[in-house]
This record gives structure tokens, sequence and C-alpha cells, in this order.
């Protein structure tokens, strides 16, 4: 189960970096459709990676994940401290 997660959570970083990039590049080439269609298809897997990790192992970002009761939120390990 550890493994699954780490993997999922380097899954996350990786799409997220991606993300980020497909950002850049669209600032400086706002018109290239083929690049907003990537963009969008990152998005959209970075937006179901991190449901898939919250649905499994509690929210990822306090932010804009809902709780169930009691908080969860101070559940230990916090996401960014995973040891790999």
């Amino acid at each position: 189960m550890y493994e699954d997660k780490v993997n999922l959570i380097k899954s996350i970083q990786l799409v997220g970096f991606a993300v980020v990039e497909m950002q850049l590049y669209l600032d400086m080439n706002p018109c290239d459709v083929n690049a907003l269609s990537a963009y969008n298809s990152y998005v959209a897997r970075q937006q179901n990676l991190i449901t898939t990790y919250e649905n499994m192992y509690g929210p990822l970002r306090s932010n804009t994940s809902q709780s169930c009761y009691p908080w969860q939120w101070i559940n230990d390990p916090w996401p960014w401290e995973m040891v790999y």
C-alpha cells in the first residue's frame, strides 16, 4: 500500500510539472491549439490523480479538499513528508 501511495504522489508531481511547463509555453504561444489541447489534457489528468489520491489516502491540499468528521488534515504523514 505504501508503494502505491508513493507512486501516486510521484505521478501527481510529474503531471503537475507538465502542467506548469505547458502554462509557460502557452504564455509565449497562446494561439498554439495543439499545446492548449495538451495543457487541458494534463490538467484533467492531474485532477483525476488528485481525486484518486484523496479518495484513497485523504486530503492532499487543505484548502481545496473537504474533510469528513473529524478534521482529517492533521493525519500523518503529511503529503510532502513522505520518504521515497
